[in-house]
């Protein structure tokens, strides 16, 4: 079938009602064909994965270019394709998945295919829908605010050491009062010093940028991620126990390990080693530091890339 047939048909009577549609979602969408070839792309799906209009359409969904990846980490472009399942059953999928980022991290999403039918019941295509979940506010006060407060990591736009003290101090006020758990996970990064020694400064700063915001857009927007020295990072979960703690600090290294910034004609990579625990009734933000500290060292030692967990 014809890319104009396809057009026709996905536009209907009304060109220009849909044209307007589409262009004004906030969410992402691509129009593909039978061949997971991508006709058409909104403005809103540059602001979510960073790659233009020309960079997407006419390439197939599957040419390394945006890549869906499943809760359970793995390219659905090629296990468990929810696009070749719509294109095959004509059902819709509704998924959550991750987009990776033309920057190299990833980006939280709902993601749905709706199947394009002629009206003699033939699927002629597919439309993709990428609904972003990242939180919307990471921090209470604002980024202006934390900077003339002195609280604010310049090169992450992160909270800064002091600013994560102060918000554990806080976290164990509501704890004392309300009762209300929270986990802390110290996050260093592995490799640093080689990366730094091999590609210089700038591209170290564009690796701890890049983990920033893995980090930031994978925890929910009352939670808070921090920068805590150079290469290290510290997350605040709130309303958390043991299992669940562990499963988010696993889905932060796996999405980290899966994340990469660009270099000449390379790809950039490396992973993360993290300390977890949970919050004590006689705990101080001292006593939790010096915990997640050692049990990142414990991962580092260990052979990195891995969580240890202290209940």
């Amino acid at each position: 079938m014809s890319e104009d047939i396809l057009f026709k048909t996905f536009k209907s009577s009304n060109n220009h009602f849909y044209e307007m549609l589409i262009n004004n979602l906030n969410d992402a969408v691509h129009l593909m064909d039978q061949n997971l070839q991508i006709l058409l792309v909104n403005p809103a799906s540059k602001d979510l994965s960073g790659y233009s209009q020309s960079e997407l359409i006419g390439n197939p969904c599957q040419k390394n270019i945006l890549i869906p990846t499943g809760e359970q980490q793995l390219n659905l472009c090629y296990k468990d394709c929810p696009v070749k399942k719509t294109l095959k059953t004509g059902n819709i999928q509704h998924i959550k998945a991750y987009i990776r980022h033309k920057e190299g991290y990833f980006v939280p999403v709902m993601m749905k295919t709706i199947p394009i039918i002629e009206k003699d019941g033939k699927i002629i295509g597919a439309v993709e829908i990428f609904a972003e979940t990242s939180p919307k506010v990471s921090l209470p006060q604002s980024s202006r605010d934390l900077e003339r407060m002195q609280l604010l990591d310049p090169l992450t736009k992160l909270g800064n050491k002091q600013y994560i003290e102060m918000f554990i101090n806080s976290r164990l006020n509501d704890k004392k009062k309300y009762n209300l758990p929270f986990g802390v996970l110290f996050i260093d990064i592995d490799n640093m010093h080689s990366i730094i020694d091999n590609y210089g400064s700038v591209v170290s700063d564009k690796m701890v940028r890049l983990i920033s915001q893995t980090l930031g857009n994978n925890i929910r927007f009352f939670e808070m991620v921090g920068r805590w020295s150079n290469e290290k990072f510290v997350v605040i979960l709130i309303n958390v126990n043991a299992i669940k703690l562990d499963l988010i600090a696993n889905k932060l290294r796996l999405l980290v390990e899966q994340s990469n910034i660009r270099y000449h004609d390379k790809l950039l990579k490396t992973t993360i080693s993290i300390g977890a625990t949970l919050a004590h009734s006689l705990d101080s933000t001292k006593t939790i530091i010096n915990r997640i500290k050692k049990l990142a060292d414990k991962s580092k030692k260990t052979g990195k890339n891995r969580v240890s967990i202290s209940a």
